[in-house]
């Protein structure tokens, strides 16, 4: 299985902060919660290094 690198790793990390920041300033109740999903997973990969979207597109790309 395939790891993030720390820098990928970095990255997910502060994409998944902006969006909580952005939901933050619109305000929790305002947010419908499907948009929860996306930093839930780039913290989730982000934390372990494992990451899905990383993993299918190398299966449907291929290695580098």
């Amino acid at each position: 299985m395939t790891k993030a690198s720390k820098a990928m790793r970095f990255f997910l990390f502060n994409a998944a902060m902006m969006i909580l920041i952005g939901i933050w300033l619109t305000g929790f109740d305002k947010v419908h919660w499907f948009l929860y999903l996306v930093p839930g997973f780039f913290l989730f990969a982000s934390a372990l290094g494992i990451c899905p979207g990383l993993i299918m597109a190398q299966k449907i790309f291929g290695k580098d």
